[in-house]
């Protein structure tokens, strides 16, 4: 993925024209950002700063149990409740399970959940049984997102022939580049599921997204962690909650060496979570 994106960047400057207009031109000016919303707080603080969408996770005061009682479900959806009462219902608020959550629970939570309309559930359940996905998808108006843990086009197929989604979350750095993604972005079309790329990662990503964005019709909201302060040139500028589509060359932006110089040899790690019962590995 990492050399697909790198070649486009090489391929796009060579003739001095963004990556998205080698991929048959602009569909739109600017694309839409969703930022992190957990919180009342941040939801008004996100707003403040112009955005329209946001994304959170189920808060249950707890991990998710395999099963889980009427207190966690309560919890988690009074929480919701308070998100859409400071956004109000002109916000889009998505709710990600990150896959850590039981079938049962997934539509137990996911009813719970209806009247205060999320923008998309995303991977109510472990992405690998489509089956299962695609039945909690029948028995919800809800939007069902999944992808984040999917391959190429091939792992793509099955979710769209079984309809378990409608909105599709490739990741443009472990699914096969631009090259790949912007297949998947065609199949998705021809079922009428949109595309929210998935990235959790740096502003190089992030770049890669936008030309992908910037040039297919079904793209709906585009997921990021950080606009590039600190390591690029021209850091990405959220207007209104969205980025104009860039027009310099290739992906469009140039890393900066010296900001970069205290991001070298760092001993980060990734979080470790448990379960407060009994010690168990949980996801997040």
């Amino acid at each position: 993925s990492g050399i697909d994106q790198a070649l486009w960047d090489l391929a796009a400057k060579s003739l001095g024209v963004p990556v998205y207009q080698m991929l048959g031109g602009p569909t739109r000016n600017r694309v839409r950002l969703y930022a992190r919303g957990g919180s009342p707080a941040q939801i008004r603080e996100g707003m403040k700063r112009g955005f329209t969408a946001f994304k959170m996770g189920p808060q249950g005061g707890r991990p998710a149990r395999i099963v889980e009682n009427k207190r966690f479900v309560d919890n988690v959806a009074s929480h919701f409740a308070s998100l859409r009462e400071a956004g109000g219902p002109d916000i889009d608020i998505g709710i990600d399970f990150h896959g850590a959550i039981g079938p049962a629970t997934a539509k137990l939570l996911i009813k719970a959940l209806e009247p205060y309309q999320p923008m998309f559930v995303e991977e109510p359940i472990n992405c690998q049984n489509h089956d299962i996905m695609a039945e909690i998808a029948r028995g919800t108006h809800l939007p069902i997102a999944t992808g984040e843990r999917l391959f190429t086009k091939w792992g793509f197929r099955e979710v769209l022939e079984k309809h378990a989604a409608t909105i599709l979350q490739p990741d443009l750095c472990h699914a096969g580049g631009i090259t790949e993604v912007r297949l998947i972005a065609g199949m998705a079309e021809a079922y009428y599921a949109a595309i929210a790329p998935h990235n959790p990662l740096g502003p190089i990503s992030l770049a890669a997204c936008i030309q992908l964005d910037a040039s297919i019709p079904n793209f709906m909201c585009q997921e990021f962690v950080d606009l590039g302060e600190g390591y690029l040139k021209e850091p990405f500028k959220v207007v209104d909650g969205y980025v104009d589509i860039p027009t310099k060359p290739g992906l469009g932006v140039e890393l900066d060496d010296n900001k970069m110089a205290d991001k070298i040899n760092h001993d980060w790690r990734n979080a470790e979570t448990y379960h407060p019962d009994d010690g168990a590995v949980v996801d997040w």
